[in-house]
């Protein structure tokens, strides 16, 4: 099930792969046009929008694409690889040519989601 259909319908993004190579992330904040899960027409940008991720990630072997969650206002792209600035070098033309991602945020993280002192980077769109 496409994972924005996961957040419509309950449940969680999927946790990140547990190797270690993918313990570092970027985590991009796109705000959509309503409070809620945006309209049809923005769900389906943002599913094309995931394509062009995935193949400058899978291009830049920098890690992998792991899913989205819609909801809040907002949709959250989470990817993982073993060097965030890697990973952001990879995808950043991608989310700068994709007009409504202006106004949305990246942050880089440079540790595994459970360390609480891991750094963190954030990048204005």
């Amino acid at each position: 099930m496409a994972d924005w259909l996961r957040k419509l319908f309950g449940g969680q993004p999927p946790p990140p792969p547990d190797d270690d190579m993918y313990q570092q992330a970027v985590l991009v904040y796109l705000p959509l046009s309503d409070d809620e899960f945006g309209d049809e027409e923005e769900r389906e940008d943002l599913l094309e929008l995931e394509d062009r991720l995935i193949a400058a990630i899978e291009e830049a072997a920098a890690g992998i694409f792991d899913g989205n969650e819609f909801g809040g206002g907002e949709c959250v792209l989470f990817m993982y690889g073993p060097d965030a600035d890697r990973l952001f070098a990879a995808v950043e033309p991608v989310l700068r040519a994709y007009e409504p991602a202006r106004g949305g945020w990246a942050i880089k993280r440079y540790g595994p989601p459970d360390d609480p002192d891991a750094r963190e980077e954030r990048v204005e769109l």
